[in-house]
């Protein structure tokens, strides 16, 4: 199984693509895929029929997820999109830090 190097909850910005620039929060994560799922990107439409008679058909639109090679995490303090270094501290534990400003993610 991959590593991959975004969680949810992070804040990512897309590098290349159709959606090239564009931010949004991690939503799910899918590493076996090495996909991840942000919120507001690489969004689709598809027609939907009503299901019962009280339901409403029509164009449903939804969030499809796209390669995490194609994301890169910024960084919430300098708002900088960053690569993460991992340090390990004295108890043992693996923190991520930004790359440029040195703080911990």
């Amino acid at each position: 199984m991959n590593n991959l190097f975004v969680r949810a909850d992070d804040t990512v910005v897309v590098i290349s693509g159709k959606d090239k620039g564009k931010k949004g929060k991690v939503i799910a994560t899918y590493p076996k895929d090495n996909k991840v799922l942000v919120e507001g990107v690489n969004a689709s439409k598809r027609h939907q029929k009503p299901r019962k008679r009280t339901d409403q058909g029509g164009i449903i639109t939804k969030d499809c997820p796209l390669y995490a090679s194609k994301v890169m995490r910024i960084c919430p303090k300098c708002s900088k999109p960053t690569r993460a270094a991992h340090t390990l501290s004295k108890d043992g534990t693996k923190t991520r830090m930004c790359k440029k400003c040195g703080e911990a993610i």
